[in-house]
């Protein structure tokens, strides 16, 4: 973002003005080129249409670049960086999303550093191999897994948190990878862009006091496949029969339902209290230790595959970029 001079509000930044703005980026010792859409947007504005945009133009540089990084504004930078992590099959080089919480133009702005290190970290190589080989989130001195960050504050220029798996690097005068969290591609493959997303989804965020109308009303969309169910700690939901009625009704027509947990830390455990019995009785999907941000793509992604029911729910529960880990009580 930069400061409009007539409205003083925040507007979308215009990536030829960078180095204007970051006249550094002239110091480093890497060839940078860059491409930007022709109209910049707030990244409350983000669509799957425009995941599938990026996704397109990582895939038709893949072979000319070592790296990329690409500025987002924070709002939705962890929904893009989850939506890209699942598109992008098969990548061996680093895809970097960084931004700030104050605009690029401002004397006090985050947004130098955060540009400057991304871009140091989308280069960095070692043996030849990128040291890097997946989306992450770069912020405030800490490289996270991207389909793993969650933003947790407004205020702060710690924006951003990992709050179910280590953090991939740290920079400080060095920048410290933590190389057992980074993410091996277990063989070498060509990158392969899956670029469907189905957005027939809903998200029901329980809280005391609904009723039942309220989730038949989140239940009765039309076109609805999957439903992710916000529950309560590790996974509960009140164990009223109607409301367990009309989850099954809803189950028995065909709609996938995803149990993720409100809390930013920790996992859901179905089964662990018998308030959360009824639901896994009925079918409900074990979300884990997923985000909400990476539960939304995932199953937007999945949604798209032409694959059957039961891979659906198995492919839904278990990782397949690194988005959650495998709980076994």
């Amino acid at each position: 973002m930069v400061v409009d001079p007539e409205t003083t509000a925040l507007r979308a930044f215009d990536f030829s003005q960078i180095y204007e703005h970051v006249p550094e980026l002239q110091k480093l010792h890497i060839d940078i080129e860059y491409q930007s859409f022709d109209e910049p947007i707030d990244s409350s504005n983000m669509s799957p249409s425009l995941w599938v945009k990026l996704g397109k133009q990582i895939e038709e540089n893949y072979n000319t670049f070592d790296g990329f990084v690409i500025l987002h504004g924070s709002d939705t930078m962890a929904y893009t960086a989850s939506a890209l992590s699942f598109m992008l099959k098969g990548l061996s080089k680093p895809v970097i999303l960084t931004g700030s919480q104050l605009p690029v133009g401002t004397i006090r702005t985050d947004g130098k550093e955060n540009l400057i290190t991304a871009l140091e970290i989308a280069a960095a190589k070692r043996n030849d191999q990128s040291v890097v080989r997946e989306v992450a989130v770069y912020f405030e001195y800490n490289l996270y897994r991207g389909n793993r960050t969650h933003k947790i504050s407004s205020e702060n220029f710690e924006a951003f948190e990992s709050p179910n798996y280590p953090m991939l690097a740290e920079a400080g005068v060095h920048i410290h990878y933590n190389e057992s969290a980074l993410w091996v591609p277990q063989e070498e493959s060509e990158l392969q862009l899956e670029t469907g997303f189905d957005d027939s989804i809903a998200v029901l965020h329980l809280f005391p006091g609904w009723t039942i109308e309220y989730v038949e009303a989140f239940l009765g969309m039309k076109n609805l496949k999957c439903l992710i169910l916000r529950t309560y700690g590790s996974g509960n939901a009140p164990d009223h029969p109607d409301f367990l009625a009309s989850l099954k009704k809803y189950r028995d027509k065909g709609v996938s339902i995803l149990n993720v947990s409100q809390c930013i830390k920790g996992s859901v455990l179905q089964g662990k209290y018998q308030s959360s019995k009824g639901l896994q009785e009925i079918g409900v999907l074990n979300g884990a230790d997923i985000t909400l941000e990476a539960a939304v793509t995932k199953c937007m992604h999945l949604l798209a595959q032409d694959i059957d029911p039961d891979s659906f729910a198995q492919q839904l529960q278990l990782p397949i970029a690194g988005e959650m880990s495998i709980m076994r009580h």
